[in-house]
């Protein structure tokens, strides 16, 4: 892997070097543009607005509008503007992990120690353990100051980008039912159906199946080979139903483990 960012972890007055990698990678296909009457791909250009010319990549500049005037930034005028920040995952706070909505979670990083930094490392992700918290830490990257939350993963430091509290979108705008309008037998059998289906959370299970699929109809438009379609009909049902679906589920999930 080759790391993204470098930099140091912020523990109190403690420094921990490290390197930053991407924890995840995308598992679907991926697809060029292209004219369909020739299949040459699709090239995109940088256009003056001006001058209708392209303009090549060098000449580019990133540019702030301030009083319809653009003020041009060199790349090192964002790491100017506070050096600590642009290399430094500054841990402000700890808490427990629970307290932190599954809605304010993005991106995910590995934290790799530098050589110097490989005891630090120890000593932070131990206490991590044994106090059962993760730290709420602030970074810069890509020239945006970002929130993130320092935690454990398979005894590497993992860093999850997490949302801003003014990012997130106020429920209100939604239009939600009430809990009231739930009936007790429906509330029962929805419990149980949930209680039919619990178990131990087990990632490896899951497969993009998806994806499969859609590789599989690459492959056969590729030899020319007829599809058979398959057909998706929603069929919208009374709410009066609700009960008669929740039994027929129990009953559909006792032949599933019984197969």
């Amino acid at each position: 892997m080759r790391p993204i960012w470098t930099g140091a972890i912020g523990f109190g007055l403690v420094n921990i070097p490290v390197k930053m990698y991407s924890a995840t990678q995308a598992s679907e296909l991926n697809f060029d543009m292209i004219d369909s009457q020739d299949q040459s791909r699709i090239k995109y250009q940088r256009i003056n607005e001006s001058t209708g010319k392209e303009v090549n990549y060098e000449n580019i500049a990133k540019a702030y509008n301030y009083n319809d005037h653009y003020v041009i930034l060199e790349p090192e005028d964002f790491e100017k503007a506070s050096p600590e920040q642009t290399k430094t995952i500054n841990i402000e706070d700890f808490v427990y992990q629970k307290e932190i909505e599954s809605i304010y979670y993005e991106n995910v990083y590995y934290l790799e120690p530098d050589k110097s930094g490989s005891r630090p490392y120890a000593l932070l992700r131990e206490a991590l353990k044994k106090s059962g918290k993760v730290g709420i830490a602030t970074y810069i990257m890509r020239s945006k100051e970002s929130l993130g939350v320092v935690s454990v993963y398979n005894d590497a430091l993992i860093l999850n980008k997490i949302r801003f509290a003014e990012e997130i979108r106020d429920v209100s705008e939604l239009k939600l039912p009430t809990s009231t309008s739930i009936k007790k037998p429906e509330m029962e059998m929805a419990l149980a159906l949930i209680d039919k289906f619990s178990g131990t959370f087990d990632l490896s299970s899951y497969k993009d199946t998806y994806t499969v699929k859609l590789m599989e109809r690459i492959k056969a438009k590729a030899k020319g080979v007829k599809i058979k379609e398959s057909k998706l009909k929603i069929v919208h049902k009374k709410e009066t139903d609700l009960l008669a679906q929740l039994k027929a589920s129990m009953e559909a999930g006792r032949k599933r483990k019984s197969a």
